[in-house]
């Protein structure tokens, strides 16, 4: 079997690679600058005759699985396969293999990490310092940064998949209390209580959202449930924009219903005036959609996908997690 290759793999995994399956072509996206359009991945495809392919960004869309509708699999770098037509996949018998919780360590460290900055006003202190504003004998900085520690919090998740649970345990040793809400997901631990809804945004000193993107989970949460949350609660969206009504959230911000929030995440990428609104906003911390950025999630995935691959291939395992268009099982002889 001859591999593409365009997202990120070390060596070491294309060399495992090539001694299961063949051939390893290694086109990586970040030496171009950006990820591969269609025709770009067209093109790629009809040179190197590959027989499968693995991608993390590329825009593979129908055209192009259309146009090789014999590949033996696409391998997503990715905790969802969003760039990929995986029903036209699915209709040319190609299985879709992704890589969930690739980002769930860097995710996880990032919650603790801006969590932690957020209660303790790292940041304003940090700019009160580099404006010279210590005066000799003054306790300025001890009486107006004094902040709160994160033991003893409340923390409640919507949605308790790899991420969330990541979080849980890095946490409940601080120590805090961890409640979740997934109906798909039966609590790993009995010091983690699974309760409604209503009940994490009601009763969460931190609301920690963990959703994918379906269709019941665009605009899930909206302002019924944050009106809920308490006034000094916080509210954590490090998943996607899109499961939050930002009008609420930013009507809950503006008006300081509640504490403040941390979000890495925007309904527009780059931002419109509305995002900036809110990423400018005094008592919101905001990254730029960073938080499974590391260079360790590229091992993370190089290793999942092999793991996928060699299970689905070698020991005809079809009950592997990985497999992202499970409906390809009814067709798969």
């Amino acid at each position: 079997m001859k591999i593409l290759i365009t997202a990120p793999y070390h060596e070491k995994a294309q060399q495992v690679l090539a001694a299961t399956f063949g051939e390893i072509i290694y086109r990586p996206w970040k030496p171009h600058g950006r990820a591969y359009n269609e025709a770009e991945l067209i093109a790629m495809l009809e040179e190197t005759e590959a027989d499968a392919f693995i991608t993390e960004h590329d825009h593979v869309t129908k055209q192009v699985i259309d146009a090789f509708p014999d590949l033996q699999f696409i391998g997503v770098c990715r905790g969802t396969p969003s760039n990929v037509a995986v029903d036209t996949a699915t209709e040319h018998d190609i299985p879709v293999f992704h890589t969930p919780a690739r980002n769930a360590q860097a995710v996880a460290e990032m919650f603790v990490a801006n969590v932690i900055t957020f209660l303790r006003n790292t940041i304003a202190g940090c700019a009160w310092l580099e404006g010279e504003n210590w005066e000799a004998g003054a306790h300025t900085s001890y009486l107006q940064f004094k902040g709160n520690e994160l033991a003893g919090r409340t923390i409640g998740m919507v949605g308790f998949g790899a991420i969330g649970q990541r979080i849980a345990n890095m946490v409940k040793n601080f120590p805090c209390t961890i409640q979740f809400y997934d109906p798909y997901t039966e609590s790993p631990d009995p010091d983690f209580k699974k309760i409604s809804l209503e009940e994490v945004f009601a009763t969460s000193d931190i609301v920690s959202i963990h959703l994918p993107v379906t269709e019941q989970t665009i605009g899930m949460i909206d302002k019924n449930l944050i009106s809920l949350m308490k006034p000094d609660a916080l509210f954590v969206n490090t998943a996607r924009a899109v499961v939050v009504k930002r009008e609420d959230l930013w009507d809950a911000l503006k008006n300081k219903r509640i504490r403040g929030a941390i979000l890495d995440v925007f309904d527009h990428e780059p931002p419109d005036a509305l995002d900036y609104q809110i990423i400018h906003s005094p008592n919101v911390l905001a990254t730029p959609h960073i938080a499974g950025a590391t260079f360790e999630v590229e091992d993370h995935h190089a290793y999942i996908m092999n793991d996928a691959l060699k299970a689905w291939f070698i020991d005809d395992n079809k009950t592997i997690k990985q497999l992202a268009n499970k409906d390809v099982l009814a067709v798969k002889k």
